[in-house]
């Protein structure tokens, strides 16, 4: 029979090698994609920051003046005082920084 496939496989053609090649050039850089991928995720899963917990009554602000709002800054805690005055403390040292005077 002339239509038997011989049992020796000869060398591929050129353009069947460049796509065998190729598909194991993709196949790679695709599994390394997905592994950056999820690197990645874990990664900025894992740095979820907790909220940072400020507490007004360790501040010292004056007899009387109740806290309307407050809130923290670039690592300052600004409080607002029912008499009118935004107190700007140091968070870590808990120091008055500044005042501002909102009935002037």
């Amino acid at each position: 029979m002339a239509d038997e496939i011989p049992e020796g496989d000869g060398p591929l053609p050129p353009n069947l090698r460049f796509l065998r090649v190729l598909v194991t050039v993709l196949t790679a850089v695709m599994i390394l994609g997905v592994l950056t991928v999820i690197l990645l995720l874990v990664i900025r899963l894992n740095d979820i920051r907790g909220p940072v917990l400020v507490h007004p009554e360790v501040f010292s602000i004056p007899a009387g003046v109740n806290t309307v709002g407050y809130s923290v800054v670039d690592g300052y805690t600004v409080i607002i005082g029912d008499d009118g005055i935004i107190r700007v403390f140091a968070s870590d040292t808990q120091e008055l920084v500044q005042q501002l005077d909102l009935n002037e």
